[in-house]
């Protein structure tokens, strides 16, 4: 066996230990997602008896799925978490990706300069050092709290740093401003010229910031526990609480809850999925 020989099997020895790996850490992230579709389909006696039992002794129920969904009043928290969710994600959009445009194409000026380094200072801030005095200022003073409003403006403020990283490498690096010259000698203002030449080209990173952002929004637990206190207003990850009794859990209501308030993201995710890629990587390397 000669060089060229050995080093071919040795590339392809490697390929397959690659995939191996891969295959493995695949199963390990898909292991929980595989237990609520197995579970959720029993009685609470089967899954307690063998939860890794593909059915249950007691057969095969879709009981679980009306039970949490009336137990969470789950068409209020529903629409309490798809409103904001749509809300914060799209402010999230708009002002980043305008805020990112001013940036790139007035470099020169010390302000914009600042207000970068600002909003890239802000994302190594952890909100739980935020949290104590977000309630005490908006709660204790402005009285504010217990709003969708207020939990849609407080998303935003704390993910448009983010977004608008993204959006200004995707500018600065994909967007010519050769285009933008060209649109005002065309007798386009920068108004016209930012949302008929400039946005449309930043479709990828659109995608990618609205799946990344409507994900945190959508799962997020933290905020608004502390922001909203009234029932009416509750998301899914506040309603599913309701399924943990200080004595008793009811697993399969639990999987049911989880299992209804990860489609809508999950499918969200599947419409964007190949703008994911194109968007994460569009201000990495310079074109």
């Amino acid at each position: 066996m000669n060089a060229s020989e050995q080093a071919a099997r040795k590339k392809k020895i490697q390929h397959v230990i690659m995939i191996i790996v891969l295959i493995l850490v695949f199963l390990l992230f898909i292991a929980p997602f595989i237990l609520v579709l197995i579970n959720v389909f029993k009685t609470k006696g089967d899954i307690n008896s063998d939860p890794l039992a593909l059915i249950g002794a007691h057969g095969f129920t879709l009981r679980n799925f009306p039970d949490a969904m009336a137990k969470m009043d789950f068409w209020n928290v529903f629409r309490n978490s798809a409103v904001i969710t749509f809300c914060a994600t799209v402010l999230t959009i708009l002002f980043s990706a305008m805020a990112s445009f001013v940036i790139v194409r007035n470099g020169r000026w010390k302000a914009c300069a600042i207000l970068f380094a600002a909003m890239i200072a802000s994302m190594v801030i952890p909100f739980q050092v935020l949290m104590v005095p977000l309630v005490s200022v908006y709660g204790g003073i402005f009285h504010i709290l217990n709003s969708r409003i207020t939990l849609i403006l407080m998303h935003t403020g704390f993910s448009v740093s983010m977004a608008t990283f993204m959006f200004h490498g995707a500018i600065n690096t994909n967007i010519p401003l050769e285009l933008e010259e060209a649109a005002l000698i065309d007798g386009c203002s920068r108004w016209q010229t930012f949302w008929k030449i400039v946005f449309p080209l930043l479709k990828p990173t659109v995608a990618t910031v609205a799946i990344i952002d409507a994900m945190a929004f959508w799962n997020d637990y933290l905020l608004p526990s502390l922001v909203l206190g009234e029932k009416q207003l509750y998301t899914i990850p506040i309603a599913t609480q309701m399924f943990y009794g200080t004595y008793s859990t009811d697993i399969g209501l639990v999987m049911a809850a989880l299992l209804l308030a990860m489609l809508p993201i999950l499918i969200l995710y599947l419409f964007l999925q190949k703008y994911i890629v194109a968007g994460v990587t569009a201000g990495a390397v310079k074109g």
